[in-house]
């Protein structure tokens, strides 16, 4: 029950901000005209970012696979992360794109099921570590002028909370493994087994710390690529925002947009970018409203590829995605309990 109320939630805040969004019809004429005359070569080139941004992360996800024996080509790597990359842009509810990764991982490797599992969460935490860093230096740059209007200096406080939140989550899951807390954890506890399968994954891979650093490298390639796919959809709409300015407000639109208030961050994003580049950039709403759509088009057009190759997928098993989740979590708990 919990679950669905959660998908109807946040159908009705997508739903009910595309309608605050849309609901100008010059504005809708402005969004139009500006989509019809983007320039063909940007577009290309952003795709193009955003299919860096995927192979990064794919190669990071490979690397960390290596440490746990699993031996998958690399394209074969990928077309499971695009699997994941499919369900989050477009799949309501609670299931994301990481829990059907893993349950067609466990297809693949039925006899390593939990290298996949420790090798997957690494890839979360190293991803979220990437963010926290990258974030944390573009934020103390250029926090005077993030402060400069009510807007942009509430945004950026909610940005840090965020990163404080999964930062104290990282540190806390360091200190049960490094104390040896884990099993002691009581039984009911939420997320217990998340927290012992995370502190078995921390011992996996301070030993194979070359590999643990080369991804967290990856990860702010991941990150900045993700950013420069807007700075490309600003360029295509001839929309004049200095490059740095628009990667500064990226991780605030990004990181608060990924939370799971609306289907794939959609309205969230948009009036992210609306209340920002307004005051900080001059930049009026129609504009960034469909700056942020192109660049929404621009990383769903990968997504969608992910989503033929779902089609597709040789050991493809289309069961309920309450049944999907169902499997990840019971290996979750074999594997916190071994």
């Amino acid at each position: 029950m919990k679950k669905k109320l959660l998908t109807a939630l946040q159908v009705l805040v997508t739903v009910g901000i595309l309608c605050w969004v849309f609901h100008d019809p010059q504005k809708r004429a402005e969004m139009w005209q500006a989509l019809m005359h983007a320039k063909p070569s940007w577009l290309v080139v952003g795709f193009i970012c955003y299919g860096i941004v995927e192979l990064l992360a794919a190669l990071r996800w490979y690397i960390l696979m290596r440490v746990q024996g699993i031996r998958l080509p690399l394209w074969r790597v990928g077309a499971l992360f695009m699997l994941g990359i499919f369900f989050n842009t477009f799949m309501p509810g609670a299931t994301g794109g990481d829990v059907l990764k893993v349950f067609f991982l466990f297809k693949e490797i039925p006899d390593k099921k939990e290298g996949g599992l420790l090798a997957v969460l690494m890839d979360r935490l190293i991803g979220l570590t990437g963010l926290i860093i990258i974030s944390s230096v573009i934020v103390s740059l250029n926090y005077h002028w993030l402060s400069s209007t009510p807007q942009s200096r509430h945004l950026t406080w909610v940005l840090m909370a965020i990163l404080a939140s999964g930062l104290g989550g990282i540190t806390l899951s360091f200190l049960i493994s490094g104390f040896k807390l884990a099993h002691k954890l009581p039984e009911k506890m939420p997320l217990r087994d998340k927290l012992i399968d995370t502190s078995k994954a921390y011992h996996a891979y301070a030993l194979a710390w070359p590999s643990s650093l080369s991804s967290l490298v990856l990860s702010w390639g991941v990150h900045l690529f993700s950013f420069s796919v807007f700075i490309c959809a600003a360029r295509a709409l001839s929309i004049n925002i200095p490059a740095l300015e628009l990667l500064t407000v990226m991780p605030i639109i990004l990181t608060i947009s990924a939370m799971p208030i609306s289907v794939g961050g959609t309205g969230v994003r948009e009036g992210l970018f609306a209340m920002l580049l307004g005051p900080l950039c001059g930049v009026n709403a129609g504009d960034a409203i469909t700056l942020s759509l192109t660049g929404f088009m621009l990383t769903g057009a990968w997504a969608v590829i992910g989503g033929g190759i779902y089609l597709f997928y040789r050991s493809s098993d289309h069961r309920k995605l309450s049944d999907v989740e169902r499997q990840v979590h019971e290996v979750e708990h074999e594997v916190a309990e071994n």
